[in-house]
């Protein structure tokens, strides 16, 4: 019946489409006797109020005929539902993993990206962990939607049945930037997917302290470019004094590696004055931490 993106959309379109049609129907039949019974037992016509008697018939119909069609709305979400936890046994896995406010997708070959690519027409495993605070992995195109808890893996598979760009949002609220928390998932033919899978990890041009800050996220709160986002802006950080507040008490701190290196480590120790202490730490390799540092440097 539908064209859809996705082998779920059939279902859970259907399933969607029967329970508006049963309720368009409830609706207009439910207002319809409501009006009818105004009108036809207003004041004027029956002025002195009569003993009523039950009707066993109507009782029975009015408890009988819902209850079918309850049932019936949940067989055609049952139907639907199941198939979205039943994975294939040959299902690519690709691991996602949601942090204030960002997406980040490490693929088996070690491959990381902040966009989910997958081929056309095969099975894909996304394994879903959440690093901070809830937040839900929502692909509407797809019709897949999964709550990711911290400490609580959960997973969602589909299979994309047309090449194309697609979003994907965090449907559940995480804080102050959740509703720029999107990305995209880029189905493209085998071909191109192959190309794309074993192509190098990191772009010629790209630094590999710009990668380790995109991969980790710290650019969705952190500017490149002097912008006020909800953390401070890394153009102009480095090798400058900042009023910071540490222990509850205010002070002048010089932006140099240590710093920047512990702000990264333990944010809340030297908040910048002015910014929220919302900042959950990093532990990272020193080789890491050093080379997001040194890019740092670069934004003057």
């Amino acid at each position: 019946m539908f064209n859809g993106t996705s082998t779920f959309v059939e279902g859970v379109d259907n399933a969607f489409l029967f329970i508006v049609v049963i309720s368009l129907i409830l609706l207009i039949v439910l207002t319809f006797l409501m009006v009818y019974f105004i009108f036809r037992y207003r004041k004027e016509r029956n002025p002195v109020a009569s003993q009523i008697e039950g009707n066993v018939t109507l009782e029975v119909l009015w408890t009988v005929i819902p209850g079918i069609l309850v049932l019936m709305m949940f067989w055609y979400g049952w139907k639907a539902y199941t198939p979205m936890r039943d994975v294939p046994e040959d299902a690519m896995v690709v691991k996602a993993v949601a942090r204030m406010w960002s997406f980040s997708f490490e693929y088996d070959n070690g491959k990381k990206s902040d966009k989910l690519v997958v081929p056309i027409n095969k099975p894909v495993k996304v394994v879903l962990e959440a690093t901070d605070v809830l937040h839900a992995f929502y692909i509407p195109a797809f019709r897949v939607k999964q709550d990711m808890v911290p400490g609580n893996p959960q997973y969602v598979w589909f299979s994309a049945t047309k090449a194309g760009s697609y979003d994907i949002f965090c449907a559940e609220y995480c804080g102050t930037l959740h509703s720029a928390m999107i990305t995209k998932v880029e189905v493209l033919e085998e071909s191109d997917y192959q190309s794309w899978y074993e192509g190098s990890a990191l772009a010629a041009d790209e630094p590999v302290g710009l990668k380790l800050l995109k991969d980790n996220a710290c650019i969705s709160c952190h500017s490149m470019d002097g912008s006020q986002l909800v953390g401070p802006t890394f153009k102009g950080l480095s090798g400058k004094t900042h009023k910071v507040v540490s222990n509850g008490i205010e002070k002048e701190i010089l932006a140099d590696d240590a710093y920047l290196m512990k702000s990264i480590t333990d944010p809340a120790a030297d908040v910048v004055v002015g910014y929220p202490a919302i900042m959950q730490p990093y532990q990272l390799p020193d080789s890491s931490l050093k080379s997001m540092v040194e890019f740092i440097k670069t934004l003057k």
